[in-house]
């Protein structure tokens, strides 16, 4: 029996992978700011540990994978899942929006690694899911400080991965598309108040595709939820896993543009180099 580790896991992507988990027969400490939520999402169920966690609070993290490891004896799989969106151009946020949207994306899912890396450390096993985005991949107008906080999500866990490696220990990142959660509702995704004219063709179209594709997006989380449960159990699994057709498209069109351009500016790239 595993035993998962799981932020944000009251509602969406998360209490998903959570009942998911559980109905395999695995054991779930599912954390939130409020587990009461948790439970009211989950129901009650033997193998499951609610945990009150604010991931900005590294203190609160380390006593969560205390608790954890008290209850179920190991960790064997963190889900940093606990995240929200920020949409509007990157001139139009405020300060005090990039660091909220920083302290949760970045510093939270720093702060619940680090509590949990010393338990699988001492084991020599375990697997960290890092939720990223397809915005991870690749930025798009309007969402320029939330692929920001994507980015860095996954430059940490390409060197996670390569530091955890000899440990055991694997990484992966999780580049959902489009899923039809409440991502793009009020509860997941900010939207800065403050507009600027000169970016309506640009950002501001993008704020009105959102509410247009909220809740019709293509993607079934509930797939995507016994998809991680699934890939857990791969000996191999790989360091990123896309999810969603949309998402497949997005990173291949990406992939050829890069390609394309560096071959078209390969010599002067290369002409820094000493002779």
């Amino acid at each position: 029996m595993r035993t998962w580790f799981i932020t944000g896991a009251s509602r969406g992507f998360g209490a998903l992978i959570a009942r998911q988990a559980l109905a395999a027969g695995d054991a779930v400490a599912a954390t939130a700011r409020d587990p009461e939520a948790v439970r009211a999402a989950l129901g009650d169920h033997p193998n499951l540990l609610a945990l009150p966690l604010d991931v900005a609070s590294e203190a609160q993290a380390h006593v969560a994978a205390a608790e954890t490891v008290k209850r179920f004896g190991k960790i064997d799989v963190l889900v940093n899942n606990a995240g929200f969106g920020l949409l509007g151009a990157v001139e139009e946020a405020t300060a005090e929006e990039i660091a909220a949207v920083y302290r949760t994306n970045v510093f939270g899912l720093l702060a619940v690694t680090r509590a949990v890396l010393p338990h699988m450390r001492e084991r020599r096993s375990g697997h960290i899911l890092n939720l990223s985005s397809i915005g991870g991949y690749r930025g798009g107008a309007g969402f320029g400080i939330y692929s920001s906080t994507k980015f860095a999500v996954e430059g940490l866990s390409e060197a996670l991965a390569a530091e955890l490696a000899p440990l055991g220990i694997k990484v992966t990142i999780v580049e959902p598309g489009y899923f039809r959660t409440d991502f793009l509702d009020a509860r997941s995704l900010t939207v800065s108040p403050h507009r600027i004219a000169d970016y309506d063709e640009t950002a501001g179209a993008v704020r009105s595709r959102a509410a247009e594709v909220s809740h019709n997006q293509p993607g079934d989380p509930a797939k995507l939820a016994a998809a991680l449960v699934q890939l857990v159990g791969e000996a191999n699994p790989p360091l990123r896993m896309p999810f969603g057709s949309d998402t497949v498209a997005a990173i291949e069109a990406k992939n050829a543009f890069v390609a394309g351009e560096l071959a078209q500016w390969r010599t002067l790239a290369v002409s820094t180099d000493f002779a």
